[in-house]
């Protein structure tokens, strides 16, 4: 196990402001806390760069106005402050995560004149996945917890309540040798992994659940891009479980993930193929400062 995150050496911004990484502290009783009230983002800097930066800005604000609060900064300005941050800890190749949540003037369930407050850290995090096992598949689990209906939920912010199911997934599945765990919509249908898009292939086609109860990724709208970029027909579509036996490959995207192959899903196989590995080298190239640039 590595460094506790709350001991770990560099600053923070935080309300506007550098502080060193120990002083970044809320109080107990924030509503972001209790209530679930905060929406954050998971970035990747490659080279100094943030893949998509400004995307990633765009939609915790946009998170923010679902849970219906407003972050008190621009994109532009969260981009400025992701960029101090790397600055200011010498890093060029990290994981950023903006936070913004409700303060704790009021605590309760209404709580619509408490502060907001906007953090955001980076730190070193390699692939997601170990490269080797990345390569060869890896193994998921069906997860027992279902994505709501998002007549339900505010299913299109990336709210932190939300990946409450999500980590009880992943724990279970962890737990019995997976690396992680495929969920499924309250309808049965195939919705998402833990903390990544899921992606299907079948006779040189791509197949993907339609986004309409989870977050539509901006890595998975970055990889049907690339996908398409080379005539690979790209499906969006409701993908039932007992369709997963007529797939041949099997791929998750994210911003952690990037893209991943994958071997098997409980009893169901999949071989890494042509498609996987091609996205794997698209997407690894568009992130690099080059590709970075002309994806921004």
């Amino acid at each position: 196990m590595g460094v506790s995150f709350d001991k770990i050496d560099g600053v923070i911004w935080y309300d506007g402001k550098l502080v060193p990484w120990a002083d970044a502290n809320l109080h107990v009783l924030s509503h972001g806390l209790h209530y679930g009230s905060c929406v954050f983002e998971g970035e990747r800097a490659y080279g100094g760069r943030i893949f998509k930066g400004t995307e990633h800005s765009e939609r915790l604000i946009q998170s923010g106005r679902i849970l219906d609060f407003e972050i008190p900064y621009s994109a532009a300005e969260i981009d400025a402050a992701k960029a101090l941050v790397l600055e200011k800890n010498g890093q060029t190749d990290a994981y950023v995560r903006p936070v913004a949540w409700r303060g704790s003037e009021m605590m309760g369930v209404s709580a619509q004149t408490n502060t907001i407050h906007l953090a955001i850290a980076c730190w070193q995090w390699p692939s997601y996945f170990d490269p080797a096992e990345r390569l060869k598949g890896i193994r998921l689990d069906l997860a027992e917890y279902r994505r709501p209906d998002p007549r339900t939920a505010p299913a299109k912010a990336k709210a932190a309540g939300l990946y409450m199911i999500c980590t009880v997934s992943k724990h279970k599945a962890e737990r019995k040798g997976y690396a992680d765990a495929m969920m499924l919509d309250w309808e049965g249908r195939v919705a998402e992994c833990t903390g990544a898009n899921i992606f299907f292939v079948v006779d040189g086609k791509i197949h993907t659940p339609l986004a309409d109860c989870f977050l539509d990724g901006i890595t998975r709208r970055t990889v049907i891009e690339l996908a398409r970029r080379r005539n690979i027909e790209v499906i969006e579509r409701r993908i039932l479980p007992e369709e997963l036996t007529g797939f041949a490959e099997c791929f998750i995207t994210g911003t952690a993930a990037e893209v991943t192959p994958v071997s098997e899903i409980a009893d169901w196989r999949f071989t890494p193929g042509a498609i996987s590995k091609q996205l794997m080298d698209d997407y690894t190239a568009a992130v690099q400062p080059k590709g970075n640039a002309a994806a921004a």
